[in-house]
């Protein structure tokens, strides 16, 4: 019996972290996201564990919180896939004032540069600017 309720609880637990599991799109969002970050890689920035994953629709945005550190410096890149023409990434203080980042801009492909002088809660704005729903991926680096 209780071998029975250990097998099922098994069973159970492999199907809800399946559930979980990035789909082939978000992978796709999250190498093209990766490929922006290994040039600040290249400048001394470490990728900081985990990335968030969603989809965005035409003419819409995702806005993630974060903490940031004063002192620190900080990337934000970000990827998505077709049929995303131009996606954009910006930063704004916990006010919602939209701050003044270094950018980099690339299609389907876009990142954000940004050395808070205030440690806190900021938001990231992950925007659409042409194409259709798309998947993508945000991660960041910091130095």
């Amino acid at each position: 019996m209780k071998r029975r309720f250990f097998l099922a609880m098994m069973f159970v637990l492999a199907a809800a972290a399946t559930s979980l599991a990035d789909t082939d799109a978000e992978v796709n969002a999250r190498k093209n996201a990766l490929d922006v970050a290994g040039a600040f890689t290249n400048d001394g920035f470490k990728l900081r564990d985990g990335h968030w994953c969603g989809t965005l629709k035409a003419q819409d945005h995702a806005l993630i919180a974060v903490n940031l550190y004063a002192g620190n410096q900080y990337w934000f890149a970000v990827g998505a896939t077709d049929p995303a023409k131009k996606i954009a990434v910006n930063v704004y203080d916990e006010t919602g004032r939209l701050l003044t980042t270094d950018h980099y801009q690339g299609s389907d492909r876009a990142a954000a540069g940004f050395s808070p002088t205030d440690s806190g809660q900021y938001f990231v704005s992950v925007d659409l600017v042409e194409g259709g729903s798309s998947s993508f991926c945000l991660i960041y680096s910091y130095k």
